[in-house]
């Protein structure tokens, strides 16, 4: 793979991690409190769905953080080793991780009575509706990661048939 893309990529990976350092410490806390500050009855819910997003970005950064060295395996040309299959899985289990997160958070608003500012019911269907397509996407994500590692197993048994032919 070209070494300026890789690069690229990585640049890329650095960045995102950095933003979703961001928001962990900034974004996340502030809108939680500036909401509490809108509309006192939000308060029992501010700390744990504050702890979930954070918990969500980090879920995020610890796959890009496996993609960062899936790409050291692929600009070392070593990328169809056992090794990969490790930073595979941790891809795999961290949206698995996030999944769960937003299936929990879509469960709660669900079942949860949660006020709303407006005294109408449409934000609460709009969180639960983004929530439950937060669930579907994850579980997309994961599947197709899942697919894609047996694209990798398949590859590498490959490789290593032709590595003893020749």
């Amino acid at each position: 793979m070209n070494q300026l893309f890789i690069g690229a990529l990585r640049v890329g990976i650095a960045a995102a991690i950095l933003v979703g350092l961001f928001g962990q410490i900034v974004v996340i806390p502030t809108t939680a409190a500036d909401e509490v500050d809108r509309f006192p009855p939000y308060e029992p819910f501010a700390v744990p769905y504050s702890v979930v997003a954070v918990v969500g970005v980090v879920c995020v950064q610890v796959a890009l953080g496996a993609t960062w060295m899936l790409l050291d395996m692929v600009s070392r040309d070593a990328i169809f080793t056992p090794r990969a299959f490790r930073w595979v899985d941790v891809i795999i289990g961290s949206s698995l991780v996030a999944t769960l997160l937003a299936l929990g958070v879509t469960g709660h608003l669900a079942v949860a009575d949660i006020p709303s500012p407006y005294g109408d019911t449409m934000q609460a269907i709009g969180a639960l509706g983004a929530a439950a397509g937060c669930v579907g996407l994850g579980a997309a994500f994961a599947m197709l990661v899942v697919v894609m590692r047996g694209l990798l197993r398949k590859a590498t048994d490959l490789q290593t048939e032709i590595a003893e032919v020749v």
